[in-house]
């Protein structure tokens, strides 16, 4: 079962088209998105290769950082939800020579749609 099979029964917190629309100019030709969220500004979209993080800065959200990681980078990967107390959950990408990425995700994003995302986008059969 490969990533886009695996991933059809999740839905997007974006919709793919405007996302592909806004990311085509740093596609290569034959990727495909197959899932977004937006995870308090920033957004997570999984293509069929690869995690792209699009960190939306400052006050207009204009400034924009696009980190692209390939998953087979990706050595771990971890979320924690959110408990009682904590306002917010957060998700931890450990990649091959690079020290961990981490990111805050709301309480209203999708944890489990981006939990299955990584593990297919990871271990899934290609």
């Amino acid at each position: 079962m490969g990533l886009l099979s695996g991933l059809m029964g999740l839905t997007s917190d974006v919709d793919v088209e405007t996302v592909h629309a806004e990311l085509a100019p740093i596609m290569i030709e034959g990727e495909e998105i197959v899932l977004a969220f937006m995870v308090v500004r920033d957004m997570l979209v999984f293509t069929d290769l690869r995690l792209i993080i699009v960190d939306k800065q400052g006050m207009t959200g204009r400034k924009r950082t696009i980190l692209s990681i390939p998953y087979r980078a990706i050595t771990t990967f971890s979320i924690e939800t959110a408990g009682t107390f904590d306002a917010d959950s957060e998700m931890t990408i450990w990649m091959s020579g690079q020290p961990p990425l981490t990111r805050e995700l709301s309480r209203r994003s999708n944890i489990a749609g981006i939990q299955k995302a990584l593990a297919e986008g990871v271990l899934g059969r290609r």
